[in-house]
């Protein structure tokens, strides 16, 4: 009862420093829409090689995305705060400090997906077409994903030492996820060796799951691999960010 009342402690002190933020609220809310916007309406015309519209395949790739480069970010201003000091005089008091770790990984998944409602939202006007129950279990997909990311990136931040350091780690180790995990475009487009290559990507289970959700289909092997490989990574990330955190500079 301890860890859960501390992490709603910190949850309240980030969500309230978020909320206070209009512009980066703003800006990190718009720069999804805009990419939604001005890059969906080249791929309506083109064969995506898959079931569905265009808008079925990259809605949801484009909300992996999100959690992608969202979760793997939020390490900067942590790293900031701890720069600041904020953090130091954080952990002397009596919040636990799994806590610190938890409460802020939650704002980040309440914000992450308050952005992918909103992305859904104009997907939906620009022709996109999905059951209330697939995009619900997309958003979940997304949720899962964003915390465990974000878990790992605070980790990160508390062991590195400039900005400039978390931004080199996080961009090398970022892009070629993100291309290879087919978040734009299906990596049944791919050539041969880029598809192979692909599959020893995470989140490229997790894009095809999402897909299939927001096309109706629940009970199939897309699906469950890319639960089943969703879950474990999060697991992996969530105790190797704990482990990061706890034994980082401080």
């Amino acid at each position: 009862m301890t860890l859960l009342a501390h992490t709603g402690i910190v949850f309240s002190r980030c969500l309230r420093s978020t909320l206070r933020s209009k512009t980066n609220l703003f800006f990190g809310m718009l720069q999804p829409l805009l990419f939604l916007a001005l890059f969906g309406p080249l791929l309506t015309e083109l064969d995506m090689g898959v079931s569905g519209s265009s808008w079925q395949t990259l809605v949801p790739g484009v909300l992996v995305q999100l959690a992608l480069l969202g979760g793997s970010y939020v390490g900067l201003g942590l790293l900031m705060d701890r720069n600041l000091g904020v953090l130091d005089r954080m952990r002397v008091t009596p919040v636990s400090p799994l806590a610190l770790l938890l409460g802020r990984t939650l704002r980040d998944v309440v914000q992450l997906v308050a952005q992918s409602v909103l992305l859904v939202l104009l997907g939906v006007a620009f022709g996109l077409r999905a059951p209330l129950l697939g995009v619900l279990l997309g958003l979940l997909f997304v949720a899962v994903l964003a915390a465990a990311l974000s878990a790992l990136s605070y980790g990160l931040a508390m062991n590195v030492r400039t900005s400039p350091e978390f931004a080199a780690i996080a961009n090398t180790a970022g892009m070629p996820l993100m291309l290879l995990s087919g978040l734009l475009l299906p990596m049944t487009l791919a050539p041969g060796w880029l598809a192979g290559a692909s599959r020893a990507v995470p989140f490229r289970y997790t894009v095809d799951a999402v897909r299939q959700v927001f096309l109706g289909h629940y009970a199939n092997t897309t699906v469950a691999v890319g639960a089943a490989v969703t879950l474990g990574l999060a697991a992996l990330c969530l105790l190797g960010g704990a482990r990061l955190f706890g034994r980082g500079r401080g």
